[in-house]
C-alpha cells in the first residue's frame, strides 16, 4: 500500500464520516419532532380524558327518566339549552377563557406559535395577548 493509497482510504474515510454526522443530525431532529408530537398528544389526551370524565359525571348526574323532557325543553333558559344562541358578550368572555386555559395548559395563543407546547416556560407574546383589554 503505498502512500497515495492511504491518502485516498484516508480521504473516502472523511467523506463517509461526514455523511454519516448528516444523517445523525437529520435523525437527532426526527426523533426531537417526533418526542415533541408524542409529549403534545398525552398532554391533549390527558386533557381530553378529564374533560370526558367531568362531562360524563354532569351527564350522568343530568339524566333523570322522565318522558316530559321534550315538554320542558320549550321552557329552558339559555344556560340550559346549549342550542339557543348567546349573546355576543358571553362568547367573547368564554373565548378569552379557553385561550387563557388553553395558556395554563402549557400550550402557545399567540400568532406565531398557536398551539405548540410551551417547552421553555411563559412566552412574552402569549402574555401580552392576555393582557389586552
Amino acid at each position: 500500500m503505498n502512500k497515495k493509497d492511504l491518502f485516498n482510504q484516508m480521504d473516502e474515510l472523511e467523506t463517509n464520516m461526514g455523511n454519516l454526522h448528516v444523517q445523525l443530525g437529520s435523525l437527532k431532529q426526527h426523533v426531537k419532532s417526533l418526542l415533541e408530537e408524542n409529549k403534545r398528544l398525552s398532554i391533549e389526551n390527558q386533557q381530553l380524558r378529564k374533560i370526558f370524565k367531568r362531562e360524563t359525571a354532569i351527564l350522568s348526574s343530568q339524566a333523570e327518566p322522565d318522558l316530559a323532557g321534550a315538554e320542558e325543553e320549550q321552557g329552558m333558559t339559555e344556560e340550559q339549552n346549549p342550542y339557543m344562541p348567546v349573546d355576543q358578550e358571553t362568547a367573547v368572555g368564554e373565548g378569552y377563557d379557553n385561550l387563557a386555559r388553553l395558556y395554563h395548559e402549557g400550550f402557545h395563543i399567540c400568532n406565531l406559535y398557536y398551539g405548540h407546547l410551551r417547552t421553555e416556560g411563559d412566552c412574552l407574546f402569549c402574555l401580552s395577548f392576555l393582557n389586552k383589554e
